[in-house]
């Protein structure tokens, strides 16, 4: 992992230390703070009734029902869960594409995402996809201590999760940052990516220039994946026309979302490293101000 990289790290874990995490939309919560599962478990929070069954613990007995029915009858509690987010990055060639602010943006929205998770009292994990989901080295741990956090594969987070899918904690919330900028169906790749989550969210991160093409003239286009290179010519119709494919693009991975739950904002490099002011997650009620 080069020195910039680091830096981006640092950088972002300063930024995200400006925000928390916003719980899942109707997870409810303990006394201590701690989510609550809904199955049985040992916390306060009084869940339903159950016939006694030999191995019960005695003290969960409902004597007063008991009394009223001459039958056995235990009270069950829901489970506590500790909070947990993943954060999946991908870790292709596109996210540092050369002339933008994508590595930057890229590498530092993750740290912020774990700082904004630390203020919120959830725990954390990054993932990077390349040959396959794996926790990247020291994972778990601040941001400023991660290790690897190199893009560097010349494939997709499809192919990644073909390789070896991730194995994720039930009932977490799951980020994914990518630009998402790969052929395939978007609801083969986030239907593993929902099962047993509490939220996902979808952050699609695009540097300006894969928003707004180059101007009209003679333009070399190069695969930073493949290495594959086309020389075009960008005219306004041309300009309309990838225009109108990225929003197609666009309106395929939000249907995909929908249909499991996902939240998606889409975010452009060049205008969230400058300050980090993430107007986006906010609204979206992805992140929060910290202390608000």
């Amino acid at each position: 992992m080069d020195n910039a990289t680091h830096q981006y790290l640092l950088a972002g874990h300063r930024a995200g230390m400006m925000y928390a995490l916003t719980p899942p939309p109707g997870a409810p919560v303990g006394l201590a703070g701690a989510q609550l599962a809904n199955r049985p478990g040992s916390s306060l929070e009084f869940m339903d009734h159950r016939e006694y069954q030999p191995g019960d613990d005695m003290r969960r007995i409902d004597w007063a029902a008991y009394a009223r029915t001459d039958r056995l009858i235990v009270k069950l509690y829901r489970q506590e869960v500790n909070p947990h987010a993943d954060i999946l990055v991908d870790a292709s060639l596109s996210m540092r594409l050369e002339a933008t602010a994508k590595h930057e943006a890229t590498v530092g929205l993750a740290a912020l995402l774990a700082a904004a998770a630390g203020n919120a009292g959830f725990t954390h994990c990054l993932w990077l996809g390349r040959q396959g989901w794996r926790e990247a080295p020291n994972a778990s741990g601040p941001p400023t201590e991660w290790m690897d956090v190199d893009l560097d594969y010349a494939g997709s987070p499809a192919d990644a999760m073909d390789r070896m899918p991730p194995s994720l904690r039930a009932q977490g919330v799951r980020i994914l940052i990518s630009d998402l900028l790969w052929l395939g169906d978007p609801l083969a790749f986030l239907s593993p990516l929902a099962e047993k989550a509490a939220a996902v969210v979808i952050v699609q991160l695009l540097a300006e220039a894969e928003v707004d093409p180059p101007p009209h003239g003679n333009t070399r286009l190069s695969d930073v994946e493949s290495g594959e290179q086309l020389e075009v010519f960008v005219d306004a119709a041309a300009r309309r026309r990838y225009r109108a494919a990225l929003s197609r693009h666009q309106q395929n991975w939000h249907r995909a979302a929908r249909q499991v739950g996902a939240r998606m904002v889409t975010l452009v490099a060049e205008r969230i490293v400058t300050d980090w002011q993430l107007e986006p997650l906010v609204a979206a009620e992805i992140l929060k101000v910290a202390g608000a």
